[in-house]
């Protein structure tokens, strides 16, 4: 397994002499595995001398109690073992998921590579090697294809990819994975072989998340169907690799058709129309400008509509005239995203959900992330904007209007707080609701009520 991890490294140019590795180490047997493939690699790599160019980093992200503690002593020992440096982070992983709005495996994710990179440009690691194996990467292409995933999501997990994109082109830093041409029963092998000691994280084995379920579930379900599906699947990972290539040559062929015209971009209707795909092409022309998949498929649909039409990402606006798509990025005053109806919440800059329900009577009391509105009062269609000098609202439970400057200074918000409020307002410019903190009266729910709309950040 060693001559194989080697020659591996070899083959897809994974490190160089002299490079300085960063490895994510959780203390499970993948990590533990790869921890001690690399030690021998870089003991060789430096003529047999006790000279490490490697470090340690784990993450605790104290959401099993006991278990996390117990794992980062253990990683802190095998560093120590090792000769090596060790960086650990402290994470409250459920709070930055509440705050972001991500789900645990998302905000840990985020947290992680968040830390290594810290870690990468303020100790001078050049390369982050992670555990990943071939079953992981056959997982993941599982996963995305359940999902809804392009071309792009079809090939599992890469061997080596850019890391921290935004950086330097003379100061890149990139991201590894040794471990992808071993299975997770060769890595089991290994680690009886080796006698290598390791943690085991018991939520692996619980059928919780969509990763553990594949595992345990599907995965059993296919080598049964298909003893041979672990090779198939890597052959098709490699396959689908190259198509991405393919595609994405295909893709630059048709680029031309985003025409820049004075901080503005146009796409010939007539000429998107007559390539081969046109939903694909759109979808690449505009996806670097925040339009989702969703929202073009909305916008090919509305081509033969009237002139005038808008669609909004997060920042830009695409605008439909009669035989052309101009796009444009979104300025300050531009902040205005209209809801046509409460389907229309693709392009909207923060998580806010409208459902129209049945009313509870009496009216629950709810936090100041949620507000119930009148459906006969609200007057379609909506607009999401941020507050501007001389706005007004009526507060609920209140009689007449106050100015919003007025009221932002009875809860004490400073000015860039204030700019931060998000205001949905009806067709007539009537603010319901100061997005997160408070509604209005003007479309309160009475016992006459006969449906609502619940609007949800």
């Amino acid at each position: 397994m060693y001559r194989r991890f080697r020659h591996f490294i070899a083959q897809e140019h994974l490190l160089t002499p002299g490079q300085q590795v960063l490895l994510a180490v959780s203390g499970g047997r993948d990590s533990v595995t790869l921890c001690h493939l690399l030690a021998r690699y870089m003991a060789e790599e430096n003529g047999g001398e006790a000279k490490q160019r490697f470090a340690i980093a784990h993450c605790n992200f104290h959401l099993r109690p006991g278990d996390c503690d117990r794992d980062e002593q253990f990683v802190r020992s095998l560093a120590e073992s090792y000769g090596v440096p060790c960086y650990v982070k402290q994470c409250d992983t459920q709070a930055y998921a509440a705050q972001h709005h991500l789900s645990i495996e998302e905000a840990a994710r985020h947290l992680r590579y968040a830390f290594f990179e810290e870690v990468m440009v303020e100790h001078g690691y050049e390369v982050l090697a992670t555990a990943h194996h071939r079953d992981d990467a056959t997982e993941t292409f599982f996963i995305n294809l359940m999902r809804g995933t392009g071309i792009a999501g079809l090939h599992g997990i890469k061997v080596r990819s850019p890391f921290a994109e935004g950086r330097p082109l003379d100061a890149p830093l990139w991201l590894v994975r040794p471990l992808l041409c071993f299975g997770r029963a060769d890595i089991d092998n290994y680690v009886k072989c080796e006698r290598l000691e390791y943690v085991e994280d018991y939520t692996n084995a619980e059928p919780t998340y969509l990763r553990n379920r594949i595992r345990l579930q599907l995965m059993p379900l296919l080598r049964d169907m298909e003893p041979a599906i672990d090779t198939v699947m890597s052959d098709n990972l490699a396959r689908f690799a190259e198509a991405e290539l393919l595609y994405n040559e295909a893709v630059d062929t048709h680029r031309k058709l985003l025409k820049p015209e004075e901080g503005e971009y146009s796409i010939d209707i007539a000429a998107l129309r007559a390539t081969v795909a046109p939903a694909t092409v759109l979808f690449e022309l505009l996806r670097p400008y925040g339009f989702t998949a969703t929202l073009c498929r909305q916008i090919l649909d509305a081509l033969d509509g009237q002139p005038g039409k808008q669609f909004l990402s997060p920042t830009h606006r695409l605008i439909k005239d009669r035989s052309q798509l101009y796009v444009y990025p979104l300025r300050q005053e531009d902040d205005e995203y209209m809801i046509a109806d409460t389907y229309d919440m693709e392009a909207l800059p923060i998580p806010l959900r409208l459902t129209v329900e049945t009313p509870q009577m009496p009216c629950p009391a709810l936090p100041p992330n949620e507000a119930l509105f009148d459906m006969e009062k609200v007057k379609y269609p909506l607009t999401l904007r941020h507050w501007r000098e001389g706005d007004r609202f009526q507060p609920f439970g209140m009689h007449g209007s106050r100015k919003l400057s007025d009221y932002f200074k009875d809860i004490k918000l400073n000015l860039e707080q204030k700019r931060q409020v998000w205001l949905l307002c009806d067709a007539d410019g009537h603010v319901l609701w100061l997005v997160g903190l408070r509604a209005s009266g003007i479309a309160a729910v009475t016992s006459t009520t006969s449906e609502v709309l619940h609007a949800r950040l």
